[in-house]
């Protein structure tokens, strides 16, 4: 037993990842992280989590995700610093604590990872097919938009959606960041004027109660942002992301901690000022609908607004999906690449110098979920392999700074060890604040990443066949 807590070398991941092609720089991933976490998150969960758990207090449960996003972010720049390698937390938990905690954290980012892209699917579905084919007259049966958990049997839009994806990440990274920047400066632009714009439509009274009574349940009464808070870390995962492409980035000492905290300061705006005017312009408790801001927008009669807000969705969610597919298409690389996936998910496309194989694998599973399962249950899964992650990712700063092996002169984290304490213990504690279901099920999924790391990844570890 005691040869799964065996460390992995830095140099051996340094190594295989030589094969990809360093191309991002700091503007780069802050396109790729804002591509990622202005998507469904803006679009969709201001209005859920105002009518479900906090009103339009759901602009501070936003304040608070991203305030706990930004330090942990410091947490995975400075690992990124220390080792430039693909794969994110499961390479640097490989590394830090031992094989069997970073398959673990590698086991529960897949599940992020992948069904984030299936959920954001389903998003841009939800617009598309509401906004876009409806103003074409097109009207697609039930049978086509929904899967069999909605009284369907497939969501075509969502799946096809998975595959165009799929094409533009099979092209390489330069093709995904140049679709990526473009799409970036739309999608902003189209959120400020949203803002910009739906301040003139704000009633006052909208905001009275701020934090509505019936949200106010323990701890302290927080119950209910805490909940909202721990919901919308959906909106926040992206940044994460950014540290899987640490092996592909230009200088990732300097350029990693730009592109995250980029990432969070940018998005935190957005997130805060989009929520308080969303709840501004229509009561939080007519707000549990999967269009929240087109609905807004249609609400005080501003149809033509209504299609810009419906073509800054899409594009969101579709700048987004990029982001996540990127991110999980490296990670399930990386495991093949140590031996814990078969070892074909770890192969190179020498053509377009991508992981064909992974990718293909990832188009495949979420394509399957975004066809066949809602969003709402796909949303609820998600939250909890990413707080893991982000204490892991937290605490290890500590063991990091003890290792005398990785050498690390670009960005360290301020304030140690105080900072990464404190970053590790709030992810906890939104853990404890997810929903019991979400819970039990992601408990589930990590029991089957053990399973199937002792009966597989265990004998087929090159780490352990090292030995």
């Amino acid at each position: 037993m005691k040869d799964i807590f065996k460390k992995e070398s830095v140099s051996t991941y340094l190594k295989a990842d030589s094969r990809l092609t360093k191309t991002l720089r700091a503007r780069d991933l802050v396109a790729l992280g804002i591509g990622a976490v202005i998507g469904t998150g803006i679009f969709i969960l201001p209005g859920h989590e105002a009518a479900l758990h906090a009103g339009p207090a759901v602009a501070i449960a936003f304040l608070l995700a991203a305030l706990v996003s930004g330090i942990v972010g410091m947490a995975y720049a400075e690992f990124s610093s220390a080792m430039p390698v693909a794969g994110s937390a499961y390479s640097f938990g490989s590394v830090i604590y031992g094989e069997v905690v970073g398959w673990i954290l590698g086991w529960a980012l897949i599940l992020e990872y992948f069904l984030a892209v299936s959920a954001e699917a389903t998003g841009f579905a939800a617009y598309f097919n509401n906004n876009i084919l409806a103003a074409m007259g097109i009207n697609l049966p039930k049978t086509l938009q929904a899967g069999p958990m909605e009284g369907g049997v497939i969501n075509l839009s969502a799946t096809l959606i998975v595959l165009v994806i799929a094409l533009i990440i099979a092209q390489g990274a330069n093709l995904s960041k140049k679709v990526e920047n473009f799409a970036v400066v739309v999608k902003v632009a189209i959120i400020i004027l949203f803002i910009v714009v739906g301040a003139f439509y704000i009633k006052t009274e909208n905001y009275v109660p701020f934090y509505p009574k019936q949200f106010r349940t323990t701890p302290f009464g927080l119950g209910g942002i805490s909940t909202a808070a721990a919901t919308v870390f959906f909106a926040f995962i992206g940044f994460d992301a950014l540290a899987a492409n640490s092996a592909e980035t230009i200088e990732p000492e300097k350029n990693v901690v730009r592109g995250i905290l980029g990432t969070v300061l940018v998005s935190v705006i957005l997130y805060v000022a989009f929520s308080f005017v969303l709840t501004g312009i229509v009561n939080y408790k007519q707000l549990n609908v999967d269009d929240p801001a087109a609905y807004a927008l249609q609400l005080i009669h501003l149809n033509t607004w209504n299609k810009l807000i419906t073509i800054g969705a899409l594009i969101g969610i579709f700048t987004a999906m990029i982001t996540m597919f990127f991110g999980g298409s490296r990670l399930v690389y990386a495991l093949g690449r140590d031996g814990l996936l078969p070892a074909k998910m770890g192969k190179i496309s020498y053509k377009h110098v991508v992981p064909l194989n992974a990718i293909i694998v990832a188009t495949i599973v979420q394509a399957f979920f975004a066809g066949l399962v809602p969003l709402t249950q796909l949303a609820s899964l998600i939250n909890a392999g990413t707080l893991l992650a982000f204490a892991f990712i937290s605490f290890g700063v500590i063991p990091l700074r003890r290792r005398h092996d990785l050498p690390n002169k670009g960005f360290k984290m301020p304030w140690y060890p105080f900072l990464p304490i404190l970053a590790g213990l709030s992810s906890l504690y939104f853990i404890v604040m997810l929903p019991n279901i979400t819970k039990v099920s992601v408990g589930l999924w990590l029991l089957l990443g053990l399973v199937i790391y002792f009966v597989y990844g265990l004998k087929h570890s090159k780490l352990q066949q090292s030995a």
